[in-house]
């Protein structure tokens, strides 16, 4: 499971540091290369809620193998890709993979370890796994590109991936439904979900361009308002719908997904303006910026072994507040080396932070997150804290990366508004994990 979750979270970022290379390879410009990382992220985050509904009701060992699957032939397709079109269909393609593929190995995590300190420590193993895969995708992406091309890092997850296949068939016991008639899927709620954040990222995104058309951002905006009103009117009308109202009616769980939202935009904002203080700013080449965000995932590591001890000993919700206020740390550390134009040994600190903001916040975030599920919902939440975290990760940068390094805006620093927008969001995100209910304790006895 941990394998997947690497390999997913690595294709997450892997193409940041790869996008010139890819650019120039298709003779595409910098504005069509965002769809790029977009399409992936938002496709991903915005069916991952119809991926923890599948296991729910086909058993998730059936739903983990058709999207680990999906995923690596369309991991395939986009190293083989003759041309950029074709490209983005298999970002398209891998983001629905991983949505069918992770809510299924996250709810087979939780099930397989009772609330308490041993699903602590399975939970920090799978966010430090997810956190180190985000990082080294930089890394991994520098050098691969430098050395073999940018296709390969698309196709170098493949042969890992059949490893997770193989193993998902020996080692996954099967859970197979019971028979009989099952609900319908609720397909209109998923691509409604789907179409709002991309609709919003697409008008965010075209705002700040000077030449775009005036119609295109207000237009996409307000699309992105009526996909969300049609979601909540669906969800209310389903006889089964995406996201069950009863889902709402633990408070824990819906708060910590929201600062979820916050915190992820926070630190996948934080990544985007390493990568361009270094090769914009400094002009530092791609196995320069990978080896200088090295530090990043070492400490990683290093502050994930801590966090299962501090959560049983501080709780959840004060591991949350942590997280967020070392990231918040990290802002204003990344706006003050921007201001002052100094070298990139000066970002480690704000490196440092963010990995120790990533580790606390993220883990007690999941902790909350998956509090009381059962065999019945294990799923469902499971894609619900994953893609709030998704898409928190892709309107963060959206809003935050997208205004601050808009055209209009070209007077400020992109870095300052940047972390400005960010530092709000993390606020807000404070504010709520601070009024979040605190789990009721549990015995280390089995759910299912």
């Amino acid at each position: 499971m941990s394998m997947l979750q690497f390999f997913i979270a690595v294709d997450v970022t892997v193409v940041n540091i790869a996008l010139p290379s890819i650019g120039a390879g298709f003779d595409v410009d910098g504005h069509t290369l965002t769809w790029v990382v977009v399409g992936y992220t938002v496709t991903g985050g915005g069916l991952l809620m119809l991926g923890g509904r599948l296991g729910d009701l086909l058993g998730r060992r059936r739903v983990l193998l058709l999207g680990t699957g999906l995923f690596g032939a369309a991991s395939l397709l986009a190293g083989l890709a003759p041309t950029f079109s074709l490209l983005v269909v298999a970002r398209l393609l891998q983001g629905a993979g991983e949505a069918v593929a992770l809510p299924a190995a996250m709810a087979t995590i939780v099930l397989l370890f009772p609330e308490g300190p041993r699903r602590t420590r399975a939970l920090s193993v799978w966010a430090a796994v997810a956190s180190c895969g985000l990082v080294l995708g930089f890394v991994v992406s520098g050098v691969i590109t430098a050395h073999l091309g940018w296709r390969w890092v698309f196709l170098v997850s493949v042969p890992f991936l059949l490893i997770v296949l193989l193993a998902a068939v020996l080692l996954v016991d099967d859970d197979r439904p019971a028979t009989g008639d099952a609900p319908p899927l609720d397909l209109a709620g998923a691509l409604l979900l789907t179409a709002c954040p991309l609709l919003f990222v697409l008008g965010v995104v075209e705002a700040g361009e000077p030449g775009a058309p005036a119609w295109v951002a207000p237009a996409s905006l307000a699309g992105a308002v009526a996909a969300g009103a049609g979601f909540v009117r669906v969800e209310a009308r389903s006889p089964d719908p995406l996201l069950p109202p009863r889902f709402f009616a633990d408070r824990t769980r819906v708060t910590a997904n929201l600062t979820t939202v916050l915190l992820s935009g926070g630190l996948s904002t934080s990544f985007l303006l390493f990568t361009f203080y270094l090769q914009d700013r400094l002009g530092v080449g791609p196995v320069g910026s990978g080896l200088t965000m090295l530090p990043l995932a070492v400490s990683l590591l290093v502050f994930s072994a801590l966090v299962p001890r501090l959560l049983n000993r501080w709780g959840a919700r004060a591991c949350v507040l942590a997280g967020i206020g070392l990231t918040a740390a990290a802002m204003a550390a990344i706006a003050l080396v921007s201001t002052l134009e100094a070298g990139r040994a000066a970002m480690i600190p704000a490196m440092l932070l963010i990995s120790a903001g990533m580790a606390f916040g993220i883990v007690g975030l999941q902790y909350l997150a998956v509090t009381g599920v059962t065999d019945d919902d294990a799923g469902i939440a499971s894609g619900v804290q994953r893609a709030a975290d998704q898409l928190g990760g892709a309107t963060g940068v959206a809003v935050c990366v997208g205004i601050g390094f808009a055209p209009t805006l070209h007077s400020l620093d992109p870095f300052l508004v940047a972390t400005v927008l960010a530092t709000l969001a993390l606020t807000a995100g404070a504010l709520m994990a601070w009024h979040t209910p605190a789990p009721t304790a549990t015995t280390d006895t089995p759910t299912a």
